[in-house]
């Protein structure tokens, strides 16, 4: 069997961090094509990042007519996307005049800047400890990592920031974490992607809330996953009826093109001051200008229903499917519960059917399309997958269920 050019060139060529699928050179929809012509439903999204799908005209017109008219400008000045992008955000985050927001390039380095609120707020308060939760992911860069409590991730670079620890995802443990009296802030997924979709106990994100509240703590949320209308919401927490002091977004808020933001709440506001952040291209009026222009197609074709209306046809239509256990998970944004651990067997038989789908954890496929999916592409799934699941399970029939 000869070896492809393009994975001659990626070992040759590219970083050794990971494998690639395959060489995609095109996308339209909901579709990709690689360099052989063959086309893949893409359900994963760019992990979440493919609100409109691929090549869809409001975002190609609208880095087009940014590009042709201003594409960048040092941070020593302020540009008419910039303002109304942080503007949208605060909008739809429901800040208020007192929030404020910090634009970036990835969800890592937004979380980078929330780090350094939370160390600013600490340092206010003298509390210093940073929490976490057990199965978190906030990025890979050494702070974002060091809330991210994964050994294989974190060993290879300790040691990391000092003061942070892991909470279980109980209300128990996080009553006896805030008991300690040293807490300068909480970072909290409000659904936990990277762990396989995980959802928080009922009534967790609330008692953060009022934790962090007596304690005068931030309560941060990471919202680079579900924030950007993913779970049917602009942002999760809203579906919680609480109001945290930051949230963190990006992913989905530009479609495709690097952008991301922190935004804060009430007195987390006031502290950063001059010198203490800023970033090159972060919220330049590119980058700015297609987030804006996503974000009002969103709001303006109520694609949010959409996102509510087809991740509950998903879910009802993979129900009784082989090896399917249930679903977790919001819009659509959702973790397929597998009653074996076989999800990356799963995952590599719907790509050879051309269905991309990933396996965050061994036992769940994540789902995360675009929001503009409608009845074709549902279809088109729901064939696909079941064709995946029955042959894994046709490839292991004695199996007993985990």
């Amino acid at each position: 069997m000869t070896t492809a050019p393009w994975t001659e060139a990626t070992s040759r060529d590219l970083m050794n961090v990971g494998g690639r699928l395959a060489n995609l050179v095109r996308g339209e929809g909901s579709h990709v094509w690689d360099d052989e012509g063959r086309r893949y439903l893409d359900f994963l999204g760019g992990i979440a990042v493919n609100s409109l799908g691929h090549a869809h005209p409001v975002f190609a017109e609208a880095v087009s007519r940014q590009a042709a008219t201003l594409a960048h400008v040092s941070n020593y000045f302020a540009t008419p996307p910039q303002l109304e992008l942080a503007a949208r955000l605060k909008r739809l985050a429901g800040t208020g005049e007192s929030g404020r927001v910090f634009l970036a390039n990835s969800g890592t380095e937004a979380n980078e800047t929330a780090l350094k609120l939370a160390r600013l707020h600490g340092g206010r308060t003298g509390r210093g400890a940073i929490l976490c939760l057990e199965g978190a992911f906030h990025g890979r860069s050494t702070g974002a990592l060091a809330i991210t409590p994964k050994a294989a991730y974190q060993e290879p670079f300790a040691p990391l920031l000092p003061g942070v620890r892991t909470v279980a995802r109980s209300i128990a443990a996080l009553e006896e974490a805030f008991a300690a009296g040293d807490v300068a802030a909480i970072f909290i997924e409000p659904i936990q992607g990277e762990a396989g979709v995980v959802e928080l106990p009922e009534g967790f994100l609330r008692r953060a809330r009022e934790l962090a509240t007596e304690n005068d703590a931030l309560l941060i949320l990471d919202e680079v996953q579900t924030g950007s209308g993913r779970t049917g919401e602009w942002f999760a927490f809203q579906r919680e009826g609480i109001v945290p002091d930051a949230v963190t977004l990006a992913k989905a808020v530009a479609a495709g093109f690097p952008a991301s933001a922190l935004i804060t709440f009430g007195a987390a506001s006031d502290l950063f001051f001059p010198g203490t952040h800023n970033s090159t291209f972060g919220g330049n009026p590119l980058a700015s200008a297609v987030a804006n222009a996503v974000l009002a197609h969103i709001e303006d074709t109520d694609l949010l229903a959409n996102v509510t209306a087809r991740g509950a046809e998903l879910r009802a239509g993979v129900e009784g499917m082989r090896l399917v256990a249930g679903t977790r998970g919001a819009g659509l944004l959702i973790g397929i519960e597998l009653d074996r651990p076989v999800a990356a067997e799963i995952a590599q038989e719907a790509l050879t059917r051309g269905l991309v789908v990933n396996a965050p954890a061994p036992d769940v496929i994540r789902i995360a399309p675009a929001y503009t999916i409608g009845d074709d592409e549902i279809a088109e799934f729901l064939s696909l997958f079941r064709d995946a699941l029955a042959a894994v399970a046709d490839a292991r029939p004695s199996e007993v269920p985990a």
